[in-house]
């Protein structure tokens, strides 16, 4: 149960969750910002969990305005709410699928809930022949509240206006993080929702429609050591299959391909990270100089100096839009290039899990064919073996029909995601360098044309 403090410290979030980039089911793309509609309180002088506030019309408008055809299921997040470690999801379903008790409902769902979904998705063997859309990220917020603490222990040192524009620039911060986690718990609902055999799942059903409160807890230290045990044995099944010949050359060039692209995407997206970092740094030590810049007019005021005055201001202009313009840029790059190439780290080692349960299956029937070939040698058993044999027969080339298609599916639609954000983000920053291009040339322009007049 919350304490009625915590309960009026966080309060529902409008979040435009159709922000983030990867999103493969048609929902539109609006500009990436990291400005804010609504202020937060991050105030560091009462510490309180970080929330925010916000109806927004235009979320309820993208579900209520559509068309609902037969069998249609349509999933989004419309409110969200940030209380200390945990995130509360509302999820609104519309559908006409005869099974859903109601046509309309609402549901509040946390991160663990999520995760017991994809688990319980994972250990479905009905669902051997499918990729299962990557689960979302654990929600994150500990730079925020570090950086929070800071500005809180650093007050006294600051100025008014110093200590509301960090503020404000936190609140912005905090904003691009939660949207995207927000957007990114959406995605995984959309995926389920779009698939031909998982958007019916039973479990799922409960998910989307079960009113009360799931009542998942996470692994006791049981469990996360069977699940470690599980991951081991797993690995060592894996090295043993390794010397498994396929005869279906489809497979065993998609296993190849897929161990290397898995290694070569895993370390890019981690350069990736490195560089929005040091996108970031950049973006930093331009607000430091524009801080500087900023107490060195105010120190200047005073002795009535003009001439220095105006390239003061001027020069505090530039960086303060130099500081803006590259955060918008490292905000763009971790969105749509080191996400997505996140994402499709997660994806690929899903598909790499199918192509091991492929394996097990075909390594399944060839043991299968043995036995019965041992049992008519020996003349014993053999309707048992033979039974056997085709449950182990039927299963292999089930999940092979099943498997070719996931994987195909899975190149068409990373190709369209990488194309579709690596062009966007491209388009941007030529964009950005055009803007801070122009910014430099004006800047020079007047410091040049003021020191001409002075002479």
């Amino acid at each position: 149960m919350m304490s009625s403090a915590e309960k009026t410290a966080g309060e529902p979030l409008g979040v435009d969750v159709t922000s983030h980039p990867l999103d493969f089911n048609n929902i539109s793309l609006p500009e990436s910002s990291t400005t804010s509609t609504a202020p937060v309180d991050l105030s560091p002088s009462d510490q309180r969990n970080m929330s925010h506030s916000s109806k927004d019309d235009s979320i309820k408008q993208r579900t209520e305005d559509i068309d609902l055809g037969d069998n249609a299921l349509v999933i989004d997040i419309s409110d969200a709410l940030s209380e200390r470690d945990k995130v509360k999801y509302t999820v609104h379903t519309k559908t006409t699928f005869e099974k859903f008790a109601k046509k309309d409902v609402s549901v509040v769902r946390e991160h663990e809930e999520f995760k017991w979904l994809h688990n319980c998705l994972v250990d479905t063997e009905d669902y051997a022949g499918f990729i299962i859309p990557p689960r979302p990220p654990t929600p994150k917020f500990d730079a925020s509240r570090e950086k929070l603490q800071k500005l809180g222990e650093g007050e006294s040192t600051m100025t008014k206006e110093e200590f509301q524009k960090s503020k404000n620039e936190l609140e912005q911060e905090y904003l691009a993080t939660f949207k995207k986690t927000v957007a990114m718990h959406e995605v995984f609902l959309c995926r389920l929702a779009a698939h031909p055999v998982l958007r019916n799942d039973a479990n799922f059903r409960v998910f989307l429609e079960y009113e009360d409160d799931l009542s998942v807890r996470g692994r006791n230290r049981r469990e996360q050591m069977g699940s470690l045990w599980k991951k081991v044995a797993k690995t060592a099944d894996e090295v043993l299959l390794s010397g498994q010949k396929d005869q279906d050359e489809f497979f065993e060039r998609e296993m190849n391909y897929l161990t290397t692209y898995h290694e070569r995407v895993r370390d890019t997206t981690s350069k990736s990270d490195e560089c929005t970092k040091i996108r970031k740094q950049v973006a930093d030590s331009y607000s430091k100089i524009a801080g500087l810049l900023d107490r060195m007019v105010r120190f200047e005021q005073p002795k009535g100096d003009h001439e220095i005055l105006r390239n003061l201001v001027k020069n505090h202009e530039l960086f303060e839009r130099l500081k803006k313009s590259e955060a918008r840029v490292s905000t763009d790059e971790e969105l749509k290039q080191s996400d997505t190439l996140r994402y499709f780290t997660e994806e690929t080692q899903a598909a790499r899990d199918l192509l091991y349960r492929r394996t097990r299956c075909l390594a399944n029937y060839e043991s299968a064919n043995k036995s019965l070939e041992r049992a008519r040698a020996r003349n014993r058993d053999i309707a048992k073996c033979e039974t056997e044999q085709q449950e182990a027969c039927k299963k292999f080339e089930d999940i092979s029909k099943l498997a070719k298609t996931e994987l195909e599916d899975l190149k068409v639609r990373r190709v369209e995601a990488f194309k579709k954000n690596l062009v966007d983000l491209a388009e941007f920053e030529i964009k950005q360098a055009h803007t801070q291009l122009q910014v430099l040339q004006n800047t020079l322009a007047v410091l040049k044309a003021k020191g001409n007049s002075a002479m």
